[in-house]
């Protein structure tokens, strides 16, 4: 296999996708091991070796003797055309076995336009699609990562879906199948034994009744002994958690080519279009203590000269600016510098910036995600216009020229008001910079306004929302684009609505749409998340063969008594807290981040547990 690797390698893009060897990759012995893990990403090489949480389970699971976990990723399409022109296998970067030969085959879900990518890595393994067509010597397939909280669509490709962290199951989850697989016993007995293990659904094991209109009748467990509901897991002590101490330095510039950092999980802001904000509660934080012998350990393994501080609000974390000095006297003589992502508009202090930025300046972003304040206050976004200008203001006080703001268009009660808001605010911010003295401020504005479409998402108080249709979201783009059009020096971004509607239906959607998935897949529809390859018309031409209405997964609003796809499924947050927060947001109420008072999410029970 490896002569014929060698042989097409120089005849691809970027062919270091595909040979693996890199600085601290896991290499073991094959001998006494008991199980061989593949972890899949369904995407390239490149975004692959950017998701931090890939890294974690990766080293998670290495540290078992008896487990070798090893990577895969999508081959990229030329790739792809060379190994099937030469019957060539998807095989890990490690040992190049292929992953049909493998006892797991796990892949990460961070989004729904990947579904085609894990058909398209199951059939290049050599992996029967369907769960239920998998023999006893098949691998078994196990799915994670947030998609897993709607895993219907993709439900009937899984023998098993983890819900929730992955660190927290997958020690267990080994245990049992090395157990199982000592007994000797049929496939069938190790589904039964994983499905008794808190955070662990078994799909084969449930059933799902319709009503004559096309609703879900009721989802049921099949046989006693499964649970009626999957709980998630997730770890109450992030100091203890397992972290890489020897992150992998890929050959290929990733997506992300820096040390990251999780500072903590969870958020307790409460935004209402959110789904990570509502699965990954409660808030738990590491220590300074931790995070930088963390750091220093992994800038010692890698030779990494930049650090991102990351968690769904990093501005949020407790102990920040103590965390940014000790990093900064850590690595003071050898230049490494900290970065953050999206802040939010009310945690910027700008002597906190300057420390972070002690080495290079980068550029800042915020996300207002609507343009008025009505509009925010019913996604419970919590900050204000002023927030905003005074941010901005001390950010080309002090020497900043690039301000990225990202907004969401079709929010719940949306007005072509609230679009021209957008085109105010970035006036405004214009404004601002040039308000500044001359000789002071830094040379060269740019500020991007960057919209994306709005999804609804299970888990949050907007899952009963219908979705703007394609044509109401070309309408809008066009009223933005040409209202934004005059302002210099400020740029306009728009995502695909055409993927925002393709994302909204398997969001929301149920096993059936699995004949729909399959059959795109077989009509080349791969990579769906990249422009360049997005095949709109393979996607309209599966959903009419398989008799899926579009509309009525994306478009159509569901009623407050409607079972769900994923009614069987918790996140820990209860369904009367979000209907409670969609009344809310209806009568454009906010509700305050929960850490300075608890509103009875459902999650009360553990959250005082969890270390914070």
């Amino acid at each position: 296999m490896q002569k014929e690797l060698s042989e097409i390698l120089p005849q691809v893009s970027r062919p270091g996708r595909y040979t693996g060897g890199e600085l601290n990759e896991v290499v073991k012995p094959l001998e006494g091991i008991k199980t061989r893990f593949a972890f899949c990403f369904p995407d390239t090489y490149e975004v692959g070796m950017s998701h931090l949480g890939m890294r974690i389970l990766y080293d998670a699971i290495n540290r078992r003797e008896s487990a070798y976990c090893e990577r895969a990723f999508a081959p990229w399409v030329d790739m792809l055309q060379k190994m099937r022109e030469n019957h060539i296998p998807l095989c890990t970067l490690e040992t190049g076995t292929p992953l049909g030969e493998f006892d797991m085959v796990g892949f990460s879900l961070q989004y729904e336009l990947s579904y085609t990518n894990v058909l398209l890595m199951l059939d290049l393994g050599g992996i029967p699609l369907r769960a239920c067509d998998r023999g006893e010597g098949a691998p078994f397939v196990v799915l994670g990562g947030p998609c897993t909280y709607n895993p219907e669509p993709i439900a009937p490709f899984a023998d098993i879906v983890v819900l929730g962290e992955g660190e927290e199951v997958l020690d267990e989850l080994l245990d049992v199948y090395e157990a199982w697989k000592a007994s000797r016993q049929a496939r069938s007995a190790f589904l039964r034994q994983a499905a008794g293990l808190a955070g662990v659904y078994v799909p084969a094991f449930y059933a799902v009744e319709y009503e004559a209109d096309g609703r879900i009748r009721c989802i049921m467990p099949k046989e006693a002994g499964i649970p009626q509901k999957v709980e998630k897991r997730f770890l109450m002590d992030m100091d203890k958690a397992p972290f890489p101490e020897k992150g992998i330095v890929p050959y290929l510039e990733p997506v992300h080519d820096r040390i990251m950092l999780e500072v903590f999980r969870g958020c307790t802001r409460g935004c209402r279009f959110c789904q990570a904000g509502m699965i990954y509660r409660p808030v738990r934080e590491k220590s300074p203590e931790v995070l930088t012998e963390q750091a220093c350990a992994l800038e010692a393994s890698t030779g990494y000269e930049e650090i991102s501080l990351t968690s769904l609000s990093t501005g949020d974390y407790s102990r920040l600016p103590e965390l940014a000095k000790e990093l900064n006297d850590a690595f003071a003589d050898k230049r490494v510098s900290l970065s953050l992502p999206s802040l939010r508009l009310d945690s910027f202090e700008e002597q906190f910036m300057q420390e972070i930025q002690k080495v290079r300046k980068s550029g800042l972003t915020f996300a207002p995600e609507a343009g008025t304040q009505r509009l925010r206050d019913v996604i419970n976004k919590n900050i204000t216009e002023q927030d905003l200008m005074g941010t901005v203001e001390k950010a080309f006080n002090g020497g900043w020229n690039a301000v990225k703001l990202y907004f969401m268009c079709g929010l719940p009660t949306e007005t072509d008001e609230d679009l021209m808001g957008i085109v105010e605010l970035a006036q405004k911010v214009k404004n601002a910079y040039y308000a500044v003295p001359k000789e002071k401020r830094a040379k060269g504005l740019r500020v991007t306004v960057s919209v994306s479409n709005f999804v609804p998402k299970p888990f949050t108080p907007f899952q009963w929302e219908g979705q703007n249709t394609m044509a109401e979201f070309d309408r809008k783009r066009a009223l933005l684009k040409d209202a934004l059009r005059p302002i210099r020096g400020v740029e306009f971004s728009w995502h695909d609505s055409r993927l925002s509607v393709l994302e909204a239906v398997f969001a929301r959607g149920d096993r059936r749409l699995a004949d729909a998935l399959e059959k795109a897949y077989r009509l080349g529809c791969i990579f769906d998340g990249w422009s360049d390859q997005f095949n709109y018309e393979g996607w309209m031409q599966a959903f009419e063969a398989c008799g899926v209405n579009v509309d009525f997964y994306a478009a159509r609003p569901r009623a407050l008594d409607e079972v769900m796809p994923w009614a069987h499924l918790s996140c820990g947050v209860s369904d009367d807290f979000f209907k409670r927060e969609r009344e809310r947001a209806i009568a454009a109420q906010t509700t305050p981040d929960c850490r300075g008072g608890c509103h009875g999410c459902g999650l009360q029970k553990v959250c005082g547990g969890a270390v914070k």
